[in-house]
């Protein structure tokens, strides 16, 4: 199994990264935020990602991720019942990791249902089984990331595109967000967004 990865970002995009190592790419999946770090990296220099090697009879994804917290998150998500890989990591795409951890501390199941995907059986899963087990990350948690102020309009409409919204609707999401907080840093605008799609 590969534990982690250590190389040149080739190719980047919202929900994917082609990692070469030594000649070799590695495509491998990740969250929003291990997107935003890879885009804050020095061009030209390598990078290191936690990676959890899924395997299924006809093949093998790679999902990488910037912490180790995040991958231990990760872990813990897509051992709960109704929960895979993917939608584990729209899961960490959609809420930042300490957000999370608090989230499912509280108990706020309203919060866990504004990640798209989430419906209530599955929130109320997540605060049964992981309660407890995610308090131990709770204190290591890094700050969540964000994108550099270039371009934020790109990576909102990306992000949103990402976590399954049209892209015709996402537009609209970031375009009538942005009017109502224009100097607002990408994580409150992605949830303001959140929210304004989950009203449609």
């Amino acid at each position: 199994m590969i534990g982690s990865l250590r190389g040149l970002p080739a190719a980047l995009a919202p929900e994917r990264v082609l990692l070469d190592v030594g000649g070799v790419g590695y495509a491998v999946q990740i969250p929003l935020s291990t997107f935003f770090e890879l885009e804050r990296a020095p061009a030209g220099e390598p990078v290191r990602l936690f990676v959890h090697t899924h395997v299924r009879e006809d093949q093998i994804t790679l999902f990488g991720f910037w912490t180790e917290q995040e991958l231990a998150i990760f872990e813990r998500l897509i051992g709960v019942s109704g929960i895979g890989p993917r939608l584990a990591q729209v899961v960490l795409s959609g809420i930042p990791p300490a957000e999370l951890v608090a989230a499912l501390a509280a108990g706020d199941v309203r919060r866990l249902t504004t990640i798209p995907g989430v419906g209530r059986k599955t929130a109320e899963r997540m605060i049964v089984e992981l309660r407890d087990r995610m308090r131990e990350l709770e204190l290591t948690l890094p700050a969540p990331a964000t994108p550099p102020a270039a371009g934020l309009d790109d990576d909102l409409l990306a992000a949103l595109v990402h976590l399954g919204y049209k892209e015709s609707a996402a537009q609209r999401a970031v375009t009538e967000t942005r009017k109502e907080l224009p100097e607002a840093p990408f994580p409150d605008l992605l949830r303001a967004a959140l929210k304004r799609l989950a009203r449609l």
